[in-house]
């Protein structure tokens, strides 16, 4: 999932304020508690950024809303995301990436703090973009931090420790979200992930280590470049499908489930989460097959197979929805190490950097906030599963871009 995609922190963790070299980190266990300060960060920036989802059908009928109108908070979310993964670079160049990691902490938690006080969908859209303006500055800075702290022998392990979080993170989110909406109502849980993020902030402020250096500014000559090569117009597009079979579809599922089949909310967020412990295997295993047969041939399969299940999770009924909601995920996370892959394929060395910063918000905007708004005011019409079904239809044409891919 291209949750923990960023700019490529090796350039950026490997120069000082002055461009200067930073030395070498130290090992694993000599910066764990680091390390697991930022992927509590981590955890909290993400779940913070999906746990509307289980919170919509509650949202929804408070505030008396339309399908349409409840999941297009994801748009606001996601254009907020959009517009501060871009403006990363230049914000850590100018104040270093440890005071970047403490500003979006900090500023998560008091934009998650002040919707508990919104009343009215407007504001809703506003602290929901300035938690997706504030969420963005975190992880290009907390990866250059991250493999600054640690030796380059060791950064495997460490990068899979610190991708932990949104891996759990699809699990825990629905499930915080039913403990909290059984005593109290959905403002609640945008609260108490506030403190929390206002506390790791301050944890990592005082028992933190690492990230004073700046990061590097975004180059507009290697932006120009890319922008020319014709294969990365092919992969961003991907990357958008591979996001709506992932992000975008947990961003609906809870609403569709609820609304369009009458599952009981407590119990479609419970299969939600429990769907999700699956796929955390099953990304390794991606990436094996990827090394296996090629990411093009990969991408191809994963996205032919999720298509299919997705289209069958829009017209099924009865315990199949289930099955669909339980094999979907599963298939689908497998997408991302082929596509990163695959993206590495078409650029250069030196264009990698910029194509994974270009790409991702790009892709996020489309797959986990423009194709969900879509799917929910479809439902407004009465189309729900019809919006499902067609979500995954362009999954299948995805799968066929996917052929014509060449490096």
């Amino acid at each position: 999932m291209p949750h923990s995609s960023s700019p490529s922190p090796v350039s950026e963790a490997t120069h000082g304020t002055d461009g200067s070299a930073v030395p070498g980190g130290g090992s694993l266990t000599d910066h764990l508690s680091s390390l697991l300060l930022l992927t509590g960060i981590f955890f909290l920036n993400f779940v913070s950024r999906i746990v509307a989802a289980p919170l919509l059908p509650a949202i929804e009928g408070e505030m008396k809303i339309g399908h349409g109108q409840a999941a297009s908070l994801f748009l606001f979310i996601s254009l907020g995301y959009f517009v501060s993964i871009f403006l990363s670079g230049l914000v850590s160049s100018r104040i270093n990436h440890r005071k970047t990691i403490l500003l979006s902490s900090m500023t998560v938690g008091l934009a998650l703090i002040g919707l508990v006080f919104t009343e009215t969908l407007f504001a809703v859209r506003a602290g929901l973009l300035v938690l997706g303006l504030a969420s963005g500055f975190y992880l290009p800075s907390g990866i250059a931090t991250l493999t600054q702290m640690i030796d380059p022998r060791h950064w495997g392990r460490a990068i899979a420790i610190h991708e932990t979080a949104p891996n759990l993170g699809f699990v825990a989110a629905p499930l915080v979200a039913e403990l909290f909406l059984r005593w109290f109502s959905w403002r609640s849980v945008f609260g108490a992930l506030g403190f929390l993020s206002v506390g790791a902030g301050l944890a990592f402020a005082l028992f933190g280590k690492g990230g004073r250096f700046r990061g590097q500014a975004p180059a507009a000559r290697a932006l120009k470049d890319l922008l020319r090569v014709p294969g990365f117009w092919m992969i961003m597009t991907l990357f958008g499908v591979g996001i709506t079979g992932t992000l975008g579809l947990f961003n609906v599922l809870p609403l569709y489930l609820v609304t369009d089949h009458g599952i009981d909310r407590g119990l479609a967020n419970t299969w939600i989460a429990s769907s999700r412990i699956g796929a955390i295997p099953m990304a390794f295993l991606g990436g094996w097959i990827s090394d296996r047969l090629g990411p093009h041939k990969t991408m191809t399969g994963v996205l032919a197979i999720t298509g299919t299940l997705t289209v069958m999770l829009g017209v099924v009924r009865g315990s199949w929805v289930i099955t669909m909601v339980f094999l979907q995920p599963l298939v689908a996370v497998c997408f991302f190490p082929a596509a990163f892959a695959a993206l590495s394929a078409v650029t250069t060395s030196g264009a990698r950097n910029v194509a994974v910063s270009v790409t991702v918000p790009l892709a996020f905007l489309l797959g986990a906030g423009a194709i969900p708004a879509g799917i929910g005011y479809a439902g407004d019409a009465g189309f729900f599963g019809l919006g499902i079904t067609l979500t995954g239809v362009l999954m299948l044409g995805g799968a066929l871009l996917a052929r014509h891919l060449k490096a």
